[in-house]
């Protein structure tokens, strides 16, 4: 299974996740709660999603956070995707 370059190194974050997931509820909200634009792949609606996330981080678990810089995170801790931002907005 591959993925689109596009899904690996994205013009912007973008995050696969689902509604009935707690941890992509909880990473959506703190996306959000930080007022970040991202793009959001919901794996309810998209056919492809799961097998796009999957091809991304080499498991099933979600969410699957992708940054512009090709780095990626399945299933982060809010400190560890808060971190992240921190960095990006520093850079």
């Amino acid at each position: 299974m591959t993925s689109p370059a596009s899904d690996l190194n994205p013009a912007r974050i973008t995050m696969y996740g689902a509604e009935w997931c707690i941890d992509c509820r909880r990473s959506k909200a703190l996306l959000d709660g930080r007022g970040v634009d991202y793009d959001y792949v919901d794996l309810e609606v998209e056919l492809d999603g799961a097998d796009r996330a999957k091809a991304i981080s080499g498991r099933t678990q979600i969410p699957v956070v992708v940054f512009p810089d090709g780095t990626h995170f399945t299933e982060p801790t809010d400190a560890e995707l808060a971190a992240k931002l921190d960095e990006a907005i520093a850079a």
